[in-house]
């Protein structure tokens, strides 16, 4: 029996099963439709040791590190299908790793500023801080910041709480969405801000990195968010180093993986949350089935690391940036899984234990998302 077929067949425990019960009640009382999701598998596929090697079914025998004594977490419910859908994520650069319970109530800072600000006219937002480094390398929210626009793929420098509005109606309101076709993306370059001279107005470029992960660092909400980031961090570090893929908060060469931290996102019960956003067949290895390599045969990966001339050509020559694809969303992540999760989901897209892991998601070239 295949992942996908099981999970039909799996019934939710009862006290999920009521509070489900209740949110459908809910709906029936103002009008909303339920949610159809596509089946696990039908979204991401799912490893299969006749396609990607036995190896896809044993966690990382070289991880010696562990979450501390008496971290422990829901493990019952089922997690697929149930996150709240969203259309655009912005990702606030704060060179920090914890915040208030509620971001928007950082004072003076770009999150707070989302907060007041009109929404989007393209669907829901999911607004997170980070702790990608600020322009002034200082948390400081007096001073412009950066953001990541997804799934645009796209950074944008220069932005200050009073920029928020231009923010959303010239940039967010014009990205592609989650349920957006896989397209060229057409966000202007730069923006003057009004009354700012013009070093200080709005500049947007494509993010140089292949695949982003986001994890919850957000202890202020849960202490075990805290606790399992950094060394997850870790652990993705030591696989991929020697894939030539990792990239630290400045490293700014194109292609690699950028992982970051991000405040709560839902589901702190089922620590560790990570969202892996991909650019289409990021490292050119989607296809490869593992399995049937010869031994001691390597997976050829795409490592897309050019030079300044190397990328302006390929500007030249017309190459569209069409932003990220997919977004995985798994949960109950331990250290255990890193080694699967980067050989199999960073570098082909596919989700190692969808039943008990996989939360939802979306991909832009199957026009699929979980909600």
């Amino acid at each position: 029996m295949t992942a996908g077929s099981s999970s039909q067949h799996q019934q939710p425990p009862l006290k999920q099963k009521m509070a489900l019960g209740f949110k459908s009640l809910l709906r029936f009382a103002t009008g909303e439709e339920a949610p159809a999701a596509p089946d696990l598998t039908e979204l991401f596929p799912a490893t299969d040791p006749a396609v990607d090697g036995d190896d896809c079914t044993h966690d990382c025998e070289s991880c010696h590190v562990s979450y501390p004594r008496g971290f422990k977490v829901e493990s019952s419910d089922l997690l697929y299908g149930h996150v709240k859908g969203w259309s655009t994520h912005v990702i606030v650069a704060t060179g920090k790793s914890d915040w208030v319970r509620d971001v928007e109530d950082e004072k003076g800072s770009v999150m707070e500023a989302f907060g007041d600000a009109a929404k989007p006219t393209n669907g829901r937002l999911m607004l997170s801080a980070s702790n990608m480094p600020t322009p002034s390398h200082t948390s400081d929210y007096s001073e412009p910041t950066t953001a990541i626009i997804l799934p645009a793929f796209t950074v944008v420098e220069n932005i200050t709480p009073a920029a928020v509005p231009l923010l959303i109606s010239e940039y967010i309101n014009h990205a592609p969405t989650s349920k957006s076709p896989l397209g060229p993306i057409t966000l202007p370059h730069a923006l003057p801000l009004p009354d700012l001279p013009s070093a200080q107005q709005l500049l947007a470029r494509p993010c140089p990195h292949r695949a982003l992960i986001l994890l919850c660092s957000h202890k202020t909400r849960d202490a075990r968010c805290g606790q399992s980031a950094p060394i997850l961090r870790k652990e993705l570090e030591r696989h991929l180093r020697p894939l030539g893929l990792f990239r630290d908060l400045d490293d700014e060469r194109p292609g690699g993986v950028g992982v970051y931290f991000i405040n709560h996102v839902g589901g702190h019960k089922y620590s560790a949350n990570m969202m892996v956003y991909r650019r289409p067949d990021a490292f050119g290895v989607d296809a490869v089935e593992r399995g049937k390599l010869a031994p001691g045969e390597e997976v050829q990966i795409k490592k897309a690391v050019a030079t300044n001339g190397e990328a302006e050509a390929k500007e030249e020559e017309g190459e569209d940036d069409v932003g990220a694809a997919q977004c995985i969303w798994i949960a109950r992540v331990r250290p255990e899984d890193c080694e699967n999760i980067v050989k199999y989901t960073i570098l082909q897209g596919k989700v190692v234990k969808p039943q008990s892991q996989l939360r939802g998601g979306f991909d832009r070239a199957k026009g699929l998302m979980s909600w």
